[in-house]
């Protein structure tokens, strides 16, 4: 009677603790099935190489249930998360699950960055654009971008680097290094100049590269691009006659002042390759990353007799156009009226 008593105790106690570790793997399948954000839409979570495996979770902690974490934590115990840290920019959905958030991590799923490269006009600014979007330090892109090796390899020497960059928007991994991003941004370049636009450039007898110094002139002469048109074959005109382009905007990049609105004769004698009063041709490189709209107004430009512009008398960004060189001193006359009148100097 005993011996059956006790295998009864001895039953019952394997009953409970049966049920015990199936109640304790439940409660565990449904941590780790259960949504781990507290948000209801998407959030992103940025992984650098300075992180560790508690350094991630302080990032998701204000973002995550409290029963979330622990079961991410229980997670990376078991899978040595912290010696197997991936770095990038990891989208994380309102119903995704903390197992499958977790195999993100581990497994470096992220989410890729939209990022608009702008037109800028130096590779200071492009160094610091491209830090604010990507993993990557701006003072190591600057460094880059400035150096006659690096430049070189790519193809380029830095004056014309800018050329490489052809402004639009790309989807790259915020973690990309800068070798892979220029990688990137060289075939994205050949794509863009495709056999139709380098018979173009040939067609005006410019090389893709020149192609691109004179639109960046353009883009500084005026942000409307219905008039780059017409201002490309101005420009061009001027090229084909051997005459002087006699740019403002060069004379502004040579003096490295953007910040002058009144270019006047003292401006003009700066000795430099950019200043375009005292050298014939286009200047070495282009003045800043041109546009699309920049280099599309020179592979079809207006076709005219127009020599001279100056920009017009109402500040409107636009410009008047002249043949002749009496016709073209009414209309800087009538400029110059104007920009007394305001005071501008």
């Amino acid at each position: 009677m005993k011996a059956l008593k006790k295998k009864h105790y001895i039953i019952l106690a394997s009953a409970l603790l049966l049920l015990a570790i199936a109640g304790f793997v439940y409660s565990v399948y449904c941590q780790m099935n259960a949504p781990l954000l507290t948000a209801s839409d998407t959030q992103y979570l940025y992984i650098d190489d300075d992180d560790t495996a508690d350094s991630v979770f302080t990032k998701l902690v204000p973002m995550s249930t409290k029963n979330g974490m622990k079961g991410l934590r229980r997670l990376a115990a078991h899978y040595d998360y912290d010696q197997n840290l991936r770095t990038g920019r990891y989208a994380i959905s309102p119903q995704t699950s903390v197992v499958n958030v977790f195999r993100q991590l581990r497994n470096g799923q992220q989410e890729p960055v939209k990022l608009t490269l702008p037109s800028v006009r130096t590779m200071d600014r492009m160094a610091a654009k491209l830090a604010a979007k990507l993993m990557l330090d701006s003072a190591t892109i600057s460094r880059a971008l400035y150096d006659d090796t690096y430049c070189h390899d790519l193809g380029y020497d830095t004056t014309t680097i800018a050329c490489l960059f052809i402004p639009n928007t790309y989807e790259v991994y915020w973690n990309t290094t800068l070798e892979t991003f220029m990688q990137r941004m060289s075939k994205e370049h050949d794509v863009f100049w495709n056999a139709d636009r380098r018979q173009k450039a040939s067609e005006q007898g410019l090389t893709p590269n020149e192609v691109t110094t004179l639109a960046s002139i353009i883009d500084e002469e005026t942000a409307n691009d219905a008039e780059k048109p017409m201002i490309a074959g101005m420009y061009l005109n001027r090229l084909r006659r051997g005459m002087l382009l006699q740019a403002d905007p060069t004379v502004k990049f040579a003096l490295k002042d953007f910040t002058l609105r009144r270019i006047l004769n003292k401006h003009l004698e700066v000795e430099s390759p950019y200043n375009t009063y005292k050298n014939k041709g286009l200047p070495p490189g282009p003045i800043r990353v041109a546009s699309v709209a920049g280099i599309e107004a020179v592979l079809n430009p207006v076709a005219s007799d127009y020599l001279y512009m100056c920009a017009k008398e109402d500040f409107s960004g636009t410009h008047n156009f002249a043949r002749t060189l009496n016709e073209h001193m009414q209309n800087a006359r009538r400029y110059q009226q104007a920009l007394n009148k305001r005071g501008i100097k």
